[in-house]
């Protein structure tokens, strides 16, 4: 008999099934017993009642707790109407179990796993990782960043982007600093890349438009809720494209994006209380029309400020939202100095760059700009910046033999997500997350 998971089992009333799955749960009424079987597929209730049943089948069941690997034959059974569980998409069937294998036996759980959420702190989340992701509410987190990933593929590939892999070891650091991963490469030293934004330049003049899922890593010391050691970023670049195009671009992307999440994921953004997203018309500010607001709103000035602090961009959002029903917010023109070596000063006023970020729901998800791809202006920009001229000596190759007008930008997957889902840390969106404190488990435990 071939497997059936379990949301199959609601087309199947009436047969014999084969089910294998992980104890979710397991509840005791007398001589009753009412397992909660869970497979990729979702949950759906076994009931086992001992009589007609073998001994080697009994005795599997005086042992199973929740997490032992089972394998079950048994026959699907409509509810009774008062039984049905409405919030569960199997709960108008149960099986009847006729018999029970343990595939694989687990130890006494460190906490309960049965409920429907998992109230548990951060830390003890994460030092529990292979545990935790097992709950379901923990597991559609990753479902959602799935369908991120989905999305942002679907939007790039529309726009005649093609995909590529970027290296993660490069002789120099991408965008300047001190923030940067040293390694040790053979007899060499390099860094670990902080984008893989020089690779998607060097690409344009070979393939015009590309884009790319890649790992960034940030040594930056500090520990928030909005950061990560090691992020995955999903990157864009095109070729002859201007500052206007540029902008309508990533609100194209940013919009399929989270539409195609919206449109497969709407069972899980509902159980995680998301309501559906708006962008009517997505406003467009300067830095300093952003500031003015944020001071004409609040009453506090940071008008000489050089970018937008965590507060500076939840305001702005609010404004957003109420002023232009918008979930999205794109602010413009960072201070040239500000951002990373090979951002395009603006022709009409240089101390300020073509430059973008992209703010959803209160924290920036996004950043970009266009890029200088005057050979000559690059260099001089390497050179003002004091960065090591020799280290970009393949990136400059790109530039020297011709490059078109182009620019890009950068999403963060997990920030994405944490915003989607509403949740408190940045490292509830990352399987693994890696920071100053914690490579899989912590690195200093109490």
């Amino acid at each position: 008999m071939e497997r059936t998971v379990a949301l199959e089992t609601i087309g199947k009333i009436g047969q014999e099934v084969r089910l294998a799955g992980w104890v979710n749960r397991r509840r005791d009424h007398g001589k009753i017993v009412f397992l909660d079987l869970r497979d990729r597929s979702g949950i759906v209730q076994l009931i086992v009642q001992p009589r007609g049943l073998d001994k080697e089948t009994l005795a599997a069941v005086e042992e199973i707790r929740p997490e032992y690997v089972i394998e079950v034959e048994g026959q699907v059974l409509r509810r009774d109407e008062k039984t049905v569980n409405a919030n569960l998409p199997t709960g108008s069937v149960e099986v009847q179990v006729k018999k029970i294998s343990v595939l694989s036996k687990a130890e006494g759980l460190p906490f309960d796993m049965g409920g429907d959420n998992l109230d548990l702190s951060l830390p003890v989340l994460l030092d529990w990782r292979t545990l935790t992701l097992r709950h379901k509410k923990i597991a559609d987190i990753f479902r959602i960043q799935s369908a991120v990933l989905s999305g942002f593929r679907k939007a790039a590939e529309s726009l005649g982007c093609v995909e590529i892999s970027v290296p993660t070891i490069a002789t120099s650091a991408t965008e300047g600093g001190a923030e940067v991963f040293r390694v040790k490469y053979y007899d060499y030293w390099g860094y670990l890349t902080q984008s893989p934004q020089l690779y998607k330049q060097m690409l344009i003049p070979s393939l015009e438009r590309v884009y790319t899922v890649a790992k960034a890593y940030r040594a930056e010391p500090s520990v928030t809720t909005r950061h990560l050691s090691e992020a995955t970023q999903m990157d864009c670049e095109f070729g002859f494209v201007s500052f206007s195009e540029l902008l309508d671009l990533l609100e194209n992307v940013a919009v399929v994006m989270l539409s195609h999440v919206e449109e497969t994921q709407s069972e899980i953004l509902r159980a995680f209380g998301q309501t559906k997203l708006e962008w009517k018309k997505i406003p467009r500010l300067k830095l300093r029309q952003a500031q003015e607001i944020i001071f004409n709103e609040t009453g506090r000035d940071v008008r000489a400020e050089k970018d937008l602090s965590p507060q500076d961009e939840a305001d702005i959002s609010a404004w957003a939202k109420r002023e232009h029903k918008s979930d999205l917010v794109t602010i413009t023109h960072f201070p040239t100095r500000k951002r990373a070596f090979y951002t395009l000063p603006d022709p009409e006023d240089p101390e300020y760059s073509l430059s973008y970020d992209l703010i959803f729901k209160g924290m920036e998800v996004l950043s970009g700009s266009q890029r200088i791809h005057n050979y000559e202006s690059l260099v001089s920009a390497i050179k003002e910046r004091g960065l090591d001229f020799q280290a970009f000596e393949m990136y400059l190759q790109a530039f020297k033999y011709g490059m078109p007008p182009e620019g890009g930008f950068s999403f963060g997957l997990e920030r994405i997500t944490k915003q989607l889902l509403n949740l408190s840390n940045v490292r509830e969106a990352s399987l693994f997350p890696r920071d100053m404190e914690r490579v899989d488990f912590r690195l200093s435990k109490p």
